[in-house]
């Protein structure tokens, strides 16, 4: 009995080179909601306070940190590939947050960040008043 074997179309197929691996990785993050203000404590071990980035975007907050990479004079391949990826967290948290007020810190490999909320905006309007009868 003959069989037929088609020539795979490798097109259809993405490439397993490294570049097309992810270059980032998302850190595990916990979520505070504070009466005046959102604490977001970010795990990223590895990471000191120079490899950090923090950007804005409209609504969006975009947060990179990038660990310090040390080159070993006998290094060898032994797949930490993965676990040496810098890590990105990309959030939408809305237009209620005071971006411009933004605080920051590292200590032991947990960034913590801190928005402020903003005013509500309803003590500085006048009242309008309607006359009802």
């Amino acid at each position: 009995m003959h069989t037929i074997i088609h020539r795979l179309n490798h097109s259809r197929f993405p490439a397993s080179t490294p570049e097309s691996k992810q270059a980032f990785r998302s850190p595990h993050y916990e979520c505070m909601d504070l009466p005046q203000a959102l604490k977001l404590d970010l795990y990223v071990p590895g990471v000191d306070a120079s490899g950090v980035d923090i950007t804005t975007h409209g609504p969006d907050l975009f947060v990179t940190a990038r660990k310090t990479h040390h080159i070993r004079a006998n290094w060898q391949a032994l797949h930490l590939e993965t676990v040496q990826r810098d890590y990105q967290l990309k959030l939408r948290l809305g237009a209620s947050f005071d971006f411009e007020a933004l605080q920051a810190s590292v200590t032991r490999g947990v960034l913590t960040i801190v928005l402020p909320k903003k005013e509500t905006g309803l003590a500085g309007l006048p009242i309008r008043q309607r006359q009802v009868a």
